[in-house]
């Protein structure tokens, strides 16, 4: 019984609060009564009336109706629709509240009462109105994107009595993104259901935000041959605004995908230019080298599930430094087992790395099935960094740009500024004088093609945040990072770095008007027309051994 009373009081709180003008309209009384009728158009219409209202408690009221809570029940001659509460200990009665006086009636017999069903066509009906009760309660969230959603849905809705909800939001709202796209719904609803003088202010209003999504209602005034010459003139400016913003959005966005792209075949050109550039071994398994380094992340990261879930987020950085170390190793296992014996035969190691890619693949096959893996991002890596108006860039990709600069620096560095990079250096440019200086050749080719296996590992690993993850996975890239090597001259870094630069920008700007398969027909016969003319690449070699 403490229970029941408990819910007795809160029905009468709820029904407290709501101003008399509401209970006692004649219009919402008669909806009300309409709503326990047997005609499908007069419940749809009373539906509409008591939503039309906007008051929390008729809301509230059509809530309990969506949810099967409203009932009907015979008071002497005359019918009442009533809000149900609980079942009592008892279960033969039911908490009541008259949905008519908004006072509590306490426990009736439940076999007194008849429910109103809300069939699909009612519920369809209540939808909307619920929707926006909710979309404008969402304007007091704490968190901004939620009231920026918000926002959007009520610019869409255009709903003229949401008017003084938005400017009461923008009075208080602090974040520039979210307060832009609340005057961009405020000029919405003025476009709608303003006088001629706020269409013009509101169609200035969207052409100076830039809103995309304005052009419907604002290319509808600009073609109303109802609205004045000013109004037209508006729209039409407001109009030319968007669309040369939209030119520049389009414009900034191709130059991040290209660059994007670019760091990708970057990252994978990186290994072969080492393993091709340096070592002269054309290394058909670099791609499962790569996917070697997707496994190993999908693998870390189902062990921080199972073992260490709270510290899930930190398993990418675990993570990078496994998919390098676990294709290394398998690349020293790779030029010791056989790559050794078949320097300076680079048929051979074409159909020797040909045939360990196919064996790596049936491999994982085997291990972790045909079908492509799961591997979530960290909530560090999701989601995106508003740039501009209409342009968000994804913080993954940003990521892999930022590895890919981090990788080009490390080898740099590597190369030109350490003894282990002067030793790979000299055997690459001189083997036997090299040896007879006292350079280990075997060591260097072991480290080098080390270096080269765990920088596809790298780039594996940065693949699992934009792509599927799957056996095949090494197949999309390989020729376009053979590509990028040999156009940007064999062993030459800053040849690698232009090549790739050059290949990705191309690809997503051509992309657009041919298409992804016929941009890449394009870039391939771009780079053999390129090489046509300049068969050493963009960095030609010059020495002594240039022509060995």
């Amino acid at each position: 019984m403490t229970r029941s009373l408990l819910l007795l009081s809160l029905l009468v709180t709820w029904l407290a609060g709501v101003p008399a003008s509401h209970a006692q309209s004649p219009e919402a009384l008669k909806a009300l009564a309409d709503l326990a009728a047997d005609n499908a158009e007069k419940r749809e219409a009373a539906v509409n009336v008591l939503g039309g209202t906007r008051d929390p408690k008729w809301l509230e009221l059509l809530a309990a109706l969506r949810d099967g809570n409203v009932y009907a029940r015979t008071q002497g001659k005359a019918l009442e629709v009533v809000v149900g509460g609980t079942k009592s200990t008892k279960g033969d009665a039911e908490l009541i509240a008259s949905a008519y006086t908004r006072t509590a009636l306490g426990t009736v017999p439940v076999a007194s009462l008849t429910e109103i069903a809300a069939d699909r066509r009612l519920r369809i009906a209540i939808k909307p109105f619920l929707d926006a009760d909710e979309t404008r309660a969402q304007l007091a969230s704490a968190d901004p994107e939620r009231r920026r959603g918000a926002a959007l849905k009520l610019g869409h809705q255009a709903d003229a009595s949401a008017a003084a909800v938005v400017e009461a939001a923008i009075a208080k709202e602090s974040v520039d993104r979210v307060r832009e796209t609340l005057q961009q719904a405020q000029a919405l609803i003025r476009l709608a259901h303003g006088q001629a003088a706020d269409r013009i202010l509101a169609a200035q209003s969207l052409g100076n935000l830039h809103s995309f999504d304005a052009m419907p209602a604002l290319q509808g005034l600009a073609a109303d041959p109802g609205a004045s010459r000013a109004e037209r003139d508006a729209a039409t400016h407001a109009i030319r605004q968007i669309e040369r913003w939209s030119l520049l959005v389009r414009t900034v966005e191709t130059l991040f995908q290209g660059a994007s792209l670019a760091s990708i075949l970057l990252l994978m050109a990186l290994g072969l230019a080492i393993v091709f550039g340096l070592m002269g071994v054309i290394n058909m398994a670099h791609g499962e080298l790569m996917a070697l380094g997707a496994y190993s992340t999908f693998v870390v990261q189902n062990v921080f599930r199972a073992r260490w879930p709270e510290a899930f987020d930190a398993y990418f950085v675990v993570a990078l430094p496994v998919s390098f170390v676990v294709a290394a190793v398998v690349g020293v296992i790779l030029e010791r087992g056989v790559i050794r014996r078949l320097y300076g035969r680079p048929l051979e190691t074409l159909l020797l790395t040909w045939g360990a890619s196919l064996i790596i693949q049936q491999g994982l096959r085997l291990w972790f099935g045909a079908a492509n893996v799961d591997v979530s991002s960290p909530s560090w890596l999701s989601g995106g960094f508003a740039l501009m108006n209409g342009l968000t860039l994804p913080v993954n990709r940003l990521f892999i740009i930022a590895l890919a600069a981090a990788s080009v620096g490390g080898m740099y560095g590597l190369l030109f500024r350490t003894g282990a990079g002067l030793r790979i250096r000299a055997v690459t440019q001189n083997r036997a004088m090299s040896a007879c200086l006292g350079v280990r050749a075997g060591w260097v080719d072991a480290t080098t093609f080390a270096l080269g296996a765990g920088l596809a590992g790298l780039a594996g690993c940065a693949l699992t945040q934009i792509g599927n993850v799957g056996p095949s996975l090494g197949q999309n890239y390989i020729v376009d990072s053979f590509m990028v090597v040999v156009t940007g001259g064999v062993g030459k870094l800053a040849g690698t770095i232009l090549a790739a630069a050059g290949i990705g920008g191309l690809n997503k700007g051509i992309e657009p008007a041919l298409g992804a398969v016929f941009a890449k027909v394009a870039i391939l016969v771009m780079v053999i027309l390129f090489l046509q003319r300049r068969p050493a690449g963009l960095f030609a070699t010059r020495g002594r051994s240039a022509e060995a």
